[in-house]
């Protein structure tokens, strides 16, 4: 109850960024992952921040202060398991960061249960576990959070690749 662990909350659709500025303001430790996107109109093209997993932001709190959390507006509540908010492996969580920090190319991706598990042996995100996803221009590693069921996906050297047994 007093270890911070990292949960995920849920927002209101397309509040991660200014839930993620509140909590920032509230001194609350957060990560609001995002990507880019080309969006294109018939006059003009933009390039936005989006969010990576629509709708969750995630915050490390021991379970004692999650009252500050959910005081934020626009938050929902925190994703909970038999009403016991349920915790996210921090290695997921710091997977994600890496990433993220190395401008390596992340979208969202479909959630998937099958496939082939993999673990990448080399690169930025070496240990690094997913779903190898293949498409016509080379190899993507499909990373789940299963507590969120989401999933994101990274291009990688199909050389980087190993097997899980």
């Amino acid at each position: 109850m007093t270890q911070p662990c990292w949960y995920a909350v849920y927002t209101c659709v397309r509040h991660e960024k200014t839930v993620g500025r509140q909590f920032a303001e509230r001194n609350v430790d957060c990560f609001v992952p995002l990507y880019r996107s080309v969006r294109r109109w018939k006059d003009r093209r933009k390039t936005l921040d989006l969010a990576l997993f629509p709708g969750y932001v995630f915050v490390r709190i021991a379970l004692s202060d999650r009252l500050r959390v959910l005081q934020v507006p626009s938050v929902v509540s925190l994703i909970s398991f038999n009403g016991c908010p349920a915790p996210i492996d921090e290695k997921e969580i710091e997977v994600l960061r890496q990433g993220l920090a190395r401008d390596l190319r992340i979208e969202p991706h479909p959630y998937l249960t099958v496939g082939r598990r993999v673990r990448l042996k080399a690169g930025p995100l070496a240990g690094a576990e997913g779903i190898l996803v293949r498409r016509k221009d080379g190899c993507r590693l499909v990373m789940s959070i299963d507590l969120l069921m989401r999933s994101v996906a990274v291009e990688v050297d199909e050389a980087d690749v190993e097997a899980i047994r």
